[in-house]
Parts: C-alpha cells; structure tokens; sequence
C-alpha cells in the first residue's frame, strides 16, 4: 500500500470532510474500499451465544451500520469447541451454525458499512474444563487448568482458525479479525509467560509466534485474496514475561507478510495488574505505540482503547499515529456517533464514560450488555421510543441522571415536559461524581443532556422547590427527586468533625490534613480518591498517569512494564466500613480492582469491621474486634450510604395526581446510575 492510499488521498477521495477531513478519508484497501476511518471494534454483548438471538445482535449492528461506521467487527467467536469462552458461547464450526450469521452482515451491508466477525480462541481463560493452551499454566483469573497441545493438536488448532474463516465468508462477512491479544490464546503462544514449549511451536521468538503466523497464512489461502484479514497484535502485554519491542515487531511483519489486511492494536491482557480502558485511564493513553508501530509495516495500522470523542479522533489520524481508529464502547453509548461528528454535532454525541458498569461487568456476570447512558444498547428490538399518539402533560421533578433520562425521552415522544429542580443547574449527584479523579468523563454526559433538553423541547424549570399545588393540571408526574445522605447514630454524631460527602465535594467544608470516611462502598471510595488526590488528576495526563502505573512509555521493556511511581497522597486517610472482609468487594467486577488499587498505592488504610465508638476532640474512636483506638482525625466524612427522597408522594397521592417513582428517590441503595437512566428511559417509553 502506498503512503498515499493509506493516507486517504487517492485519486477516488471523496471532498475533504469539514469537520473532521482526516476521520472521514475513505481508505482503500486494494479490493475494497472503507468509506471512513472508523472501525467499530470488537465487543461481546451475549446476543452471540444463542442463534435464536440473532435477530436482536443484527439490529444492533444495523443501527451502527446506518450510524455511519466504516468498518465493524463481531463479538468473538470461538473456531471450535474447545476455544469457548464459557460453555456454549458464540462458536463457528459447524455448517449449521453459518446460517443466523448471514442475518448480522445483511443488517450491515444494507446500510453501507463492512463487517468482520472475530475469531476468538480463549486459550485458556475459557471458563469451562476442555481448555487448551500451549502449556500446562493455569491463568491466575480463572480455576481451570489447560491442557497442554501436542504437535498434532497445534495443527488441528490452526485449520480450526481457517475453516472457521471459510465459513465466515460463507456468512457474508468482508474479513475476520483474529484475536491475537488479551492474553487469549495465540497470544499465549507468543509470549514467554504462557508458552514453555520446547518444540517447533515455542523457545525462540521466531518459534513463539510461528503459531500466529501460520494461522494467517491459512486463512488467506482458504479466503482469497479479496477477504479483510485485521490481526490484532498485543502491542502491550503489561505482565512479566510478555513480549519486548523487537519481537512484536518481527511479529507485525510476519503476520503482514502471512497476509494480514490490517493490524489492530491489542493492549493489556485481562490478568495485568494495569487499567487499560477504565474511565481513570487517560483519552488515547497507549495510542504511541500504535504510533511507534506504524512506521515498520505496510499495511495500514488501527489505534484503540480510550478514544471517545471525534477530536481526540482527528488528533490521531491527523499526526500520522494510525491510520484508523477503533471503538467499542463509545458506539454502544450512541450509535449515531459517526454521523454526529460526520455532520459537526459533536457536541450531541452521547459520550462513553469508560465505566464498565452495564457492559463489560454484565459479559463477566453472564448478562446481556447494555450501556449506562444508553439503555438501548443491545435491546433495539425491544426498549423503542416511539411517537405518541396522545401527547400528555408530564412533569419531572428532579433533573439528575433519572429525571434527565425521563424528561429527554419522553419530551422526544412527543408528550409536553416540564422539568423542575431545586437546583440551579442539572445533573444532581452526576455533580458530585464529576469532581471524583478520573471520573471527569461524567463533564460529557451532562453536556450531552443539556443539548437534549433543548433539542427535544424540554421546558427546563431550575432553582424551584416545587410542591403539590406547583403539580396540579399535570397528566403525570415524575419524582425523580433523588436521595438524602443517610445520618450516623454514635457518640459525637453531631460533633464539628462529622460533615457529609455532600460537603466535601461541594466544596461547603475543606478538608484537614487527616480524615477518615465512614462507609467503603462507592461513595467512600469515590471520596477516599478525591481526598488524596491535590492538583489536576493523572487522568488528564498521561506521562503521570503511566509513571503511577508502572508502564514503560517507550514500549521497549519486557511486556511494556516498568516500576510504579505512585504519587504520595495528600492527605493521611483511613476508609472504614462495619461489615468484616476487604472493602470495596462490592465495587464493580471490572473496575473495582482499579479503584482498590489507586487507594493502596496512596498509602490508603482500609479497614473492615469497625466498630464506630464515637467522636470527640481527639479523633474518632473505633473498636476492632476488642481493640480500641483512636484515629487522630480532624474529619470524619459520612458516605453511610442514603434514604430516599420521596416527600412529595403522598401529598400526589391524596389530590389524585397520578405519580411515578425512579432513580434514588425509588431505590437509594448504592447510587445507581445505570439503574436510573434505565429507569427513567423505560417508564418514558410507556407514559
């Protein structure tokens, strides 16, 4: 491929896109021609599993399809059996199992777009007792043991992988990506802490990667030569014993030379002890070494993890890092995205936090996904907001990340909606989130409803403490008032010490250079991380944030690693919760690890088990198990969870006025975005 052509710049290029020239640079591909830069990557839902399913995963693809996106890529399918993520997961070996796929690149093709499915081989992080891997080494995330391949078994793995591609091509897909990353299983032959073969499919790095290799090169002899082969190659393994520079180097090129289409980059394996795609991880963080890469292959090269926004888009294509971009999540957020920033609405997009919460936390608890902000991802067939036919009066009382969802959905039906908060600007407790290191992502999501609001035709009422007689002559009325922090009862409770999260992250109360929080779930974590934290967050910078992490940022050390250098807290802090075990247990299955961590190495004391015997001048007096000490604290900082917000309810119910409950002001447990929007967005959907 020529600079030229990789670079969007051949004879055929359409006009120049005004907003964003270099995203929107088709790239031809030789046979076939990508009518942008925008790859949806790969991301399993669990509509995969079940071929009865099928018709839900191609209206999903389809709204991305007609969103605009160039290329996508499938959820990961196994070639055989024995490469299953879980038992009876997404697989492609049999002649019947071809069929429900041809549903999927259909949706795609009637509206433009390519489609590759992946071919995803678990090695042995599959969860189930048949695994195999190059060695007999069990992964430290999963309680089964592989069995370690003969010769034999190699080769049988490898013609797997082609026939699997064969009968994608048979499905009507463009390609295959082959999944040579995360710690999966090709990428388990490559690296030295997985592959302790002696024979010819390990030892050298030559060795190591012949595996990957061959496995190219058989897809392209069973494909032909007008089929999209994208490799995604770990860049950065981020564990001991992973690949150095030099080898994953010599890897691009054999795979190029085998008949790769294009690299994907590969970042992290899901055991690294570094975050990779948290919303803690900054924007584009690992894209120069997909950058570092580009130079030395002659296929166009893909950058991923982290790019939400068009700019940061632009930004890498424009500086000649990649020559594509990959997202995942981001196109879960809002299908639209590509034609939002094709049109210059940016500012529209419903942007990817990065957190985890209703998409990968649901894969990992064998759940569908969803999405935070956008309940609709992977439900197209099923959550629809369509016209009313009989506009009623509605009004939304509270405009947090419930009401917003309510009043924005229901406004876009067609019904006429009054939003009121007592607050005199939206976003409720996303305020507080928003102020939390590493969670700046949450600045987007109110911005995206604030456009909503105007857009949909919301009558936005702020600063109103509204009451009953304010809600008459309305059809429905909405609380979505929210929560009250729940208050402590021991000795000294109401001491000058005691203040709640709400004062700390509003800024009504600074902090002294000692405290201690009362409550490790979310809140007290959130709080913890925002105490320790002085100075912008090295979420916005990604030399610190690198350096806190342990990450090589010249890519050349041994699986990219390097010593951590975590910056000292700036504050003495202790995180205290009632019940015994490890806090934060509770925290996301994806991102709590993350949050643990942070606090650890900030020198942070968490304990569990605490009694709370009071509060006096000296600090707070805690017992664990019979012993009793004093935390020297000049703060004692409440995050005891909250009690519902629901005053309103009965004086509606008394005059008649038909009312609903969601978000907070329904269920205070542990604050619950995703179950607000979720919430909010479904009862708009039937009002």
């Amino acid at each position: 491929m020529t600079p030229a052509t990789a670079n969007g710049a051949d004879s055929g290029a359409a006009i120049a896109n005004p907003h964003y020239p270099h995203l929107f640079a088709p790239l031809d591909l030789g046979f076939t021609r990508l009518r942008n830069r925008v790859l949806m990557g790969s991301m399993h839902t669990g509509l995969e599993d079940r071929a009865a399913d099928f018709p839900k995963l191609a209206a999903y693809f389809a709204e991305r399809a007609e969103g605009g996106v160039g290329l996508m890529v499938t959820g990961g399918f196994s070639p055989n059996l024995v490469g299953w993520l879980k038992p009876f997961g997404g697989k492609l070996s049999w002649p019947w199992e071809v069929r429900p796929h041809k549903f999927v690149t259909a949706a795609a093709h009637q509206h433009g777009a390519k489609i590759c499915l992946q071919l995803l081989h678990a090695g042995r992080y599959g969860y189930h007792p048949f695994t195999v891997a190059p060695s007999k080494l069990k992964a430290p995330i999963n309680p089964f043991t592989p069995r370690a391949l003969s010769a034999r078994g190699v080769e049988r793995q490898i013609n797997a992988y082609a026939s699997a591609a064969r009968r994608a091509r048979e499905a009507g897909y463009d390609g295959v990506e082959v999944m040579g990353s995360e710690g999966y299983f090709i990428n388990e032959f490559t690296a030295p802490r997985t592959n302790k073969r002696n024979d010819a499919w390990g030892g050298s790095a030559e060795k190591r990667m012949r595996f990957a290799v061959e496995i190219v090169r058989r897809i392209r002899e069973a494909c032909g030569p007008d089929f999209i082969i994208i490799y995604r190659l770990s860049l950065v393994d981020l564990v001991e014993d992973g690949n150095q520079w030099q080898e994953i180097l010599m890897q691009a090129r054999a795979v190029e030379a085998a008949g790769a289409t294009l690299i994907n980059s590969g970042i992290g394996w899901h055991e690294a002890r570094v975050p990779t795609i948290v919303t803690s991880v900054p924007r584009a963080a690992f894209v120069d070494v997909t950058a570092k890469l580009r130079p030395h292959v002659g296929v166009p090269v893909i950058a991923s993890n982290r790019i939400n926004m068009p700019d940061v888009a632009e930004s890498i294509l424009a500086a000649g890092k990649a020559d594509m971009v990959s997202l995942a999540r981001p196109l879960l957020a809002d299908p639209q995205w590509t034609n939002k920033a094709r049109t210059g609405q940016a500012s529209r997009i419903n942007t990817c936090i990065a957190c985890n919460q209703a998409c990968l936390d649901h894969v990992f608890q064998n759940k569908r996904a969803s999405c935070l902000v956008n309940p609709r991802a992977c439900a197209e067939t099923e959550l629809n907001y369509p016209k009313t036919l009989m506009p009623k009066s509605i009004a939304v009382v509270g405009a947090g990340p419930a009401g917003l969802a309510c009043a924005t959905v229901a406004a876009e039906r067609g019904h006429r909606v009054t939003l009121f908060d007592a607050a005199d600007r939206i976003g409720g407790q996303f305020n507080y989130a928003k102020q939390i290191p590493g969670k700046e992502e949450f600045h987007e999501t109110l911005r995206y409803f604030q456009h909503k609001l105007d857009d949909s035709g919301v009558r936005l009422a702020l600063g109103r403490q509204v009451d009953v007689a304010a809600l008459q002559g309305f059809d429905e009325v909405v609380l979505a008032t929210g929560i009250t922090p729940r208050k402590v009862d021991f000795a000294g409770a109401d001491h000058p010490k005691v203040i709640s999260y709400t004062d700390v992250l509003s800024g009504r109360v600074t902090v002294g250079r000692r405290a201690a929080m009362i409550g490790a779930g979310g809140i007290g974590f959130d709080v913890a991380e925002y105490l320790a934290e002085e100075g912008p967050s090295p979420s916005l910078d990604v030399a610190r944030w690198m350096a806190e992490w342990g990450v090589d940022a010249s890519f050349e050390s041994r699986g990219s690693l390097g010593r951590p250098q975590p910056e000292p807290a700036a504050r003495e802090l202790w995180l205290l919760q009632r019940s015994p075990g490890k806090p934060g247990a509770r925290l996301g299955k994806t991102s709590g690890w993350v949050h643990r961590a942070t606090l650890k190495a900030k020198g942070v004391k968490m304990l569990g088990g605490v009694e709370y015997v009071g509060v006096d001048d000296a600090g707070l007096h805690i017992r664990l198990g019979t012993v009793e000490q004093t935390l020297p604290v000049d703060h004692v900082v409440v995050c005891a969870g909250q009690e519902p917000c629901r005053e309103l309810q009965a004086g509606l119910l008394a005059a008649g006025i038909r009312s609903h409950l969601i978000g907070g002001a329904d269920v205070a447990a542990e604050l619950d975005a995703k179950r607000a929007i979720d919430q909010g967005s479904r009862l708009a959907a039937t009002l």
